[in-house]
């Protein structure tokens, strides 16, 4: 039971800590937004700028690993709260959407960043 205690509070803190990190990331992810749409940038521009960009790639990459770690705690607790879901499946249920989320948000970084 007590394991079960401190796997509750590891996903609690990793769930918080990542929100932390996803409000600063969508902070910046808005302003890079009104920057583009203030400058009147269009996709090829845009694309021109990011393509090569390590602090873009790096920082893109960042909120696609906050989002990922941010899932999985929430579909947990939906998942058991509102279908009965028993606790591992519903766990084994975010963390394959987690997955999901990953390989989508990294394959758009990729390809804003290197290419197709």
């Amino acid at each position: 039971m007590a394991d079960d205690a401190v796997a509750q509070a590891r996903r609690w803190y990793v769930q918080r800590i990542s929100a932390m990190v996803l409000a600063l990331c969508v902070a910046v992810h808005l302003a890079i937004i009104f920057v583009a749409v203030h400058r009147g940038l269009d996709a090829a521009a845009i694309l021109g700028r990011t393509r090569g960009s390590v602090v873009f790639g790096t920082f893109y990459t960042l909120f696609v690993a906050a989002a990922a770690l941010h899932v999985p705690p929430g579909l947990m607790n939906i998942a058991v709260e509102w279908f009965g879901w028993p606790a591992r499946r519903a766990l084994w249920f975010g963390r394959a959407f987690a997955l999901l989320i990953a390989g989508a948000g990294l394959r758009a970084v990729y390809a804003v960043v290197i290419g197709p």
